[in-house]
This record gives C-alpha cells, sequence and structure tokens, in this order.
C-alpha cells in the first residue's frame, strides 16, 4: 500500500510542475511567437499604423509633419516628437525574417543625428543579433523587438486576431499538460512496480526451508546404528537409497537453455509459473534496444525502449515464445525517453 500511495504522490508532484511549466511558460512563449506570426501577417502600412498609435497612445509622442513626405515614396521611417519637443527617429523593419547586426542599426543612429533626434527606435518582429545590441547602446537606440514588441501591441490589434492567438497558444499547452499527465501517471506506476519487484526479489525463496530440513529429518537415522552396529549395517541401506532417491527432484528447475521450449508437459504450477516471470522479464531486458522490463500485472510485460518497436519486438516475441504457458501475456511498449509517443500494447500469439 505504501508503495502506490509513494506513487500516486510522486506522479502529483511530476504532473503540477509539468502543469505550471507549460501554463506560465511554455504557454507564454507560444503566445508571442503565434503573435508574431500574425504581426508579420499584416500588411506594412498597417504594421506601421499600429506601432505609430502604440507610441502616441503609451509614450507621448506625436508625428512630426515633413513637407517632402507627401512627395516620397512609401517609407518605414517615422519622426516623432515628445512633450519635451525631442525628436526620435522610429525604423520599422517589417518581417520575422530579419537579424540585424550593428550595420542597420549604426545605419540608423545616423540617419537620427542627421535628422536632428535625439535617438532612433528599432521596432521589429525579426531579431536584434548581439553586436546588434551593443552598437545600439553606443548610438543611443532603443530596440523593441519580439518578445518586447507582442505585449507593446496587443492593446491595437483587431480583436479576432488576438483571440486566435491566445486561443491556438492555450490549446497547445493544453495538449501538453494532458500528455504531462499520462507520462506522470506512467512515471508513478513504473515507480510502484519497481518497488513491489524490489521487495519480491528480497523476499526469500519458499524451497529453502525444505531442502534445510532434509539432512535435519536424517540425523536421527544416522544415531540409529551407534546402539547395535551388528544390525545397523543392512537396515542401514534402504534408508540411505530412499534420502537419494528423492533428491533430484527437489532440485529447482535451472533456467532454459538457448532455443528451448519450456512448459511443453502441461501448465506450471504457482511457483514455476512465478519463475518462468522473473526469467522471462530478465531476459527480454538483456535484449538489443530494451533498456528494462519488469511485470506490470501478472498478465502484463512492461518494457522501456530505446530503438523502434519494429526493432524489438521480433526479439522480445522469441523470448516470450519460449514459455508456452506465458505465450499470451499482453506485452505493454512504453513511449522512448525524450518522445511523445503512446504507449502501445501487443501479444505475440493470441492463444
Amino acid at each position: 500500500m505504501f508503495s502506490w500511495i509513494l506513487a500516486l504522490l510522486l506522479a502529483l508532484v511530476v504532473w503540477s510542475l509539468a502543469t505550471a511549466y507549460f501554463w506560465l511558460v511554455k504557454r507564454r512563449r507560444k503566445e508571442v511567437k503565434l503573435g508574431l506570426n500574425a504581426l508579420a501577417g499584416m500588411h506594412w502600412r498597417d504594421f506601421s499604423e499600429i506601432v505609430k498609435r502604440a507610441m502616441r497612445e503609451q509614450r507621448g509622442l506625436v508625428d512630426v509633419h515633413d513637407e517632402d513626405e507627401d512627395h516620397r515614396e512609401p517609407r518605414s521611417d517615422f519622426l516623432m516628437e515628445d512633450p519635451q519637443h525631442k525628436r526620435w527617429l522610429l525604423a520599422c523593419k517589417h518581417g520575422l525574417a530579419y537579424r540585424i547586426g550593428p550595420a542597420a542599426v549604426n545605419e540608423l543612429g545616423t540617419a537620427a543625428r542627421l535628422a536632428g533626434a535625439k535617438g532612433g527606435i528599432l521596432i521589429t518582429e525579426g531579431q536584434v543579433q548581439r553586436d546588434g545590441r551593443a552598437a545600439a547602446e553606443k548610438q543611443g537606440v532603443e530596440v523593441l523587438d519580439g518578445q518586447l514588441l507582442w505585449p507593446m501591441l496587443i492593446p491595437y490589434l483587431p480583436g479576432d486576431m488576438e483571440s486566435a492567438v491566445k486561443k491556438a497558444a492555450r490549446r497547445e499547452a493544453v495538449r501538453r499538460i494532458s500528455i504531462a499527465a499520462l507520462g506522470s501517471l506512467t512515471l508513478g506506476l513504473l515507480v510502484g512496480m519497481s518497488y513491489l519487484t524490489t521487495r519480491v526479489d528480497k523476499t526469500p525463496a519458499a524451497p529453502a526451508p525444505t531442502q534445510a530440513s532434509a539432512p535435519a529429518a536424517a540425523a536421527p537415522a544416522a544415531t540409529a546404528p551407534a546402539a547395535s552396529p551388528v544390525t545397523a549395517a543392512p537396515a542401514s541401506a534402504p534408508p540411505t537409497a530412499a534420502a537419494a532417491t528423492p533428491a533430484p527432484a527437489a532440485q529447482p528447475p535451472g533456467p532454459p537453455a538457448p532455443g528451448s521450449i519450456l512448459g511443453t508437459d502441461g501448465d506450471p504450477d504457482a511457483a514455476t509459473l512465478a519463475q518462468y516471470r522473473r526469467e522471462l522479464a530478465q531476459n527480454v531486458g538483456k535484449q538489443t534496444g530494451v533498456l528494462s522490463a519488469f511485470w506490470q500485472t501478472s498478465q502484463t510485460l512492461a518494457v522501456n525502449r530505446s530503438e523502434e518497436i519494429d526493432a524489438v519486438w521480433p526479439l522480445i516475441c522469441t523470448e516470450v515464445k519460449r514459455y508456452p504457458a506465458l505465450r499470451t501475456v499482453r506485452v505493454q511498449l512504453n513511449p522512448r525517453p525524450g518522445t511523445e509517443e503512446p504507449v502501445r500494447w501487443r501479444q505475440c500469439a493470441t492463444s
């Protein structure tokens, strides 16, 4: 009972930690990634408009009217002014493919100084590389890329876009949490079964007392000839023969020879069947591509593997079919470590 309580507590702790990670960390990362994809899918003019709107409402910047702006081709650089009448040059690099280095940052800093601006603000759904950020500090350029850009622009997005992004991120988080629940339950079962298996292996074998009592039973018979040496010689021969005859039957069955078939004389007794199960679990655990094997129930052999099912299944079946009494057991093939494969169940024979 203690092993199952321990397994349940372990499963709950692992699932709780996984839930917190997937909901608080992975969900937010997924939302940012999906949000940046949605922003990148917008027309560059719409993207520039929501950026300028965010700057007006969040920082108090206003557009600086340029007399020649009507005669220029569409551009992504905008000159804006804060309440202290300090000018800032905004550069919108629209697209996820941008990997901005120091050259583009230095160019923006130079353009800002030529325009009489205090500094520049670089906005992109892409990424500013490490050397680009170092150059931005020297040039007085503020960088607003992926992780900072999405939270800033959320209030200005169309309602359906924001809702679709958050729903998709939540669905992905719920899917991962469900998988984590199954994985935690499997881990708890493995721990519980391993604990029980350890306890069973430490329990003394039943035949041991029977073998130990044989010399004790023979001791009184050995003392009888001391009183009458004449009659002891003929009388002692039958007990000796009788004691020697059962000795082979008391020997426990040894391990099967390679390629041999066990259990052909009928259904084995409970002790022999338990030994067959232990031997089968040990033999399967030694196969190539198998990490370990243990009995989850009396009819379910659980196998932890490191290779594809098609590679290890013939090796497992070869070992199972050596024990006809166990040929119909169900084999539970657990997913490989580090993968999201489902648990599979198979049988080598159905009858």
